[in-house]
């Protein structure tokens, strides 16, 4: 449906039994954020907190919780928005299908960025940062987010609204050596579109001007979080989504207002001049921690009327950003494959935190002459995989040959890691990528963005039988002795906590001693962690575990492993360190305190009474 504003869709959604009301006053420390989890963990509505402690502004959340609700939402767009974005990905076949895409076209011209007058809702008022909502999730947080802002960016060498860069990223509003109401943080990862700007900002040593947009239609979320293709803009996008043109005009410091914004940021970042941002409690579970990154010197905070501060929390998966995603996939899940020669699917395991796992299918066509198949077309895909845009800051792939099963599913975890460990030959299909780029928020690695990679290539007939419970004569030498299994193949092992990167090597060489006349052909995979029942639990605890947890170059050893012309693998399982190491970032934990106070609030006449 086409939403003028944030108002409408509010009024929408409630009216449809979408969106309740907390009418109390809530506190931003903690408590709005606690809310928030523990509706979204009941796959609860979206949530209007008409009186926030502290700001004159009342606030929104979980307004994406759900894919129901998203494509409610965009219910009258979502079928034209996703041919749109595949015809930008294969645009042959409008020139095939003239008349069949005609309407399509039309939906995007009619989407481009309109620019209007100055006399619009968001240049109603003026306020200051301190007075926004000051929402801080997580107990370790460095201070008060905006977890939901839409960062605006243009080109200082092509400017203007059609070169534009929208994207989501962090904005720290106080705490730290922030100035309060002057400076803020503005955290941004690799591979996003701003780092280009600033690059170009800072080369001809001018200021980046930033606006960065909060609330407004619902589409313009979505739209900054989308990973388009190539010459569609997100401005254009926001508008073929929403039904509604993007309006904007300028200020008269030049900086571009989203007309239809609640509250719209401006100010600027000076070439180099940063400060520290964070700690913040991030999407893989943990937090990310203090680090340099850019300064922003605010200008102006406008504001609409009767503005609504949208918010979100992001915490170990899943949260409203998995559902973010599974609206992303809904409508780009096409376009992927079709700008990779031979690749079927892929999935960035939301479980996993998204990027450090990822599961892909590629075809295997290269030698249809040859009866063995092996992994030969599959590793160029994991290459192009890898060098492509956000893709490559996956740190696990796991590609497997969709020739072996045509109905392998990337998003059936347990179906897919299954086909992968029948198939795996530890000594030829492990490929490591090492001092390399990963993802920011994963301290896994060496350092902030730095670490490693591993691509596990499979193809070929089902060499093993994995084992579903251990044989009777299976025994392991302590400190290995306390384990259980995960799924077929797969053992995790509990041993004592990471003192230093030496103290695994003596251990490994007990295990191949003890193994040293054992067939453990069943057995593929071994995952030694910090809690052997939690980490067994469920898939989810697993992927979760090892993979956030690991770094392929520095936590991958093997039983009986060996290096041959620089090639390593190994004869016996796998094995990958998954222990929390001192280098890590801490994991998330509530507030106990907090939690009460939400438990209050879903018994009989509370607010939650029904939700929770």
């Amino acid at each position: 449906m086409g939403y003028p504003s944030l108002q409408a869709c509010v009024a929408d959604l409630e009216k449809n039994g979408r969106l309740i009301r907390i009418k109390e006053e809530v506190d931003p420390y903690l408590q709005m954020a606690a809310i928030h989890l523990r509706v979204f963990e009941h796959q609860g509505p979206a949530i209007l907190f008409e009186n926030v402690k502290g700001s004159k502004f009342p606030a929104v959340s979980n307004l994406f919780g759900t894919l129901d609700r998203s494509r409610f939402i965009f219910r009258d767009t979502l079928d034209k928005i996703k041919t749109l974005v595949d015809l930008k990905s294969d645009p042959i076949r409008a020139i095939k299908h003239p008349f069949k895409y005609a309407n399509v076209a039309l939906t995007a011209l009619s989407a481009l960025p309109m620019k209007t007058g100055k006399n619009v809702p968001v240049n109603f008022g003026r306020t200051h940062i301190s007075e926004l909502p000051q929402i801080v999730n997580w107990p370790d947080d460095g201070g008060p987010f905006v977890t939901m802002p839409q960062v605006y960016t243009e080109d200082a060498d092509k400017p203007g609204i059609m070169n534009a860069n929208l994207g989501m990223y962090r904005i720290q509003m106080a705490g730290n050596d922030y100035i309060t109401d002057k400076e803020i943080g503005l955290h941004y990862q690799l591979h996003r579109g701003i780092g280009v700007h600033q690059t170009k900002a800072n080369a001809k040593g001018q200021p980046l001007k930033v606006s960065i947009f909060v609330g407004g239609p619902p589409s313009h979320p979505v739209a900054a979080v989308m990973p388009l293709p190539e010459g569609l803009s997100e401005m254009t996008f926001a508008g073929a989504l929403g039904n509604r043109r993007f309006r904007y005009f300028y200020d008269s410091e030049g900086f571009c207002i989203s007309a239809d914004a609640d509250f719209v940021i401006t100010g600027t970042v000076m070439p180099h001049e940063n400060k520290l941002e964070g700690p913040f409690g991030d999407h893989l579970g943990y937090y990310s921690l203090k680090h340099p990154f850019p300064l922003l010197k605010v200008h102006n905070v406008y504001h609409r009327k009767d503005a609504i501060w949208s918010f979100t929390v992001v915490g170990r998966p899943p949260q409203e950003d998995t559902s973010f995603g599974a609206l992303i996939h809904e409508i780009t899940g096409s376009a992927i494959p079709k700008e990779i020669p031979g690749l079927h699917a892929v999935n960035a395991v939301d479980a996993a935190g998204v990027h450090p796992l990822l599961f892909a299918i590629g075809s295997e066509r290269y030698t249809p002459y040859i009866k063995e198949r092996k992994p030969q077309e599959i590793l160029t895909i994991a290459n192009h995989i890898l060098g492509k845009s956000q893709l490559s800051l996956a740190k696990f792939l796991f590609i497997a040959a969709k020739e072996d099963d045509p109905s392998l599913d990337v998003n059936d975890m347990g179906g897919f890691l299954k086909h992968i460990l029948q198939r795996i030959d530890l000594t030829r299909d492990l490929h490591f990528y090492t001092k390399t780029t990963i993802d920011t928020l994963d301290y896994s690695g060496s350092g902030l963005n730095s670490g490693s990679k591993v691509a596990v290539t499979v193809a070929g007939d089902i060499k093993r039988e994995l084992w579903t419970e251990m044989p009777a004569n299976f025994s392991m030498p302590r400190p290995f002795n306390n384990y259980k299994m995960v799924m077929p193949g797969v053992l995790a092992v509990e041993i004592p906590k990471h003192i230093n990167s030496e103290d695994l090597g003596g251990m490994i060489s007990i295990l191949d001693d003890h193994f040293a006349n054992t067939d453990l052909n069943g057995l593929p995979l071994m995952v030694l962690c910090d809690d052997a029942a939690f980490t067994a639990q469920n898939l989810d605890n697993f992927v979760w575990v090892t993979f956030t947890r690991s770094n392929p170059s520095h936590d991958m050893y093997g039983v009986h492993s060996f290096t041959e012309h620089k090639h390593w693998g190994c004869k016996g399982p796998l094995i990958i360190d998954a222990r929390i190491k001192p280098h890590h970032a801490p994991v998330l934990e509530k507030d106990a305190a907090v939690e009460k106070l939400v438990d209050k609030m879903g018994e009989k006449g509370g607010s939650l009474y029904g939700v929770i």
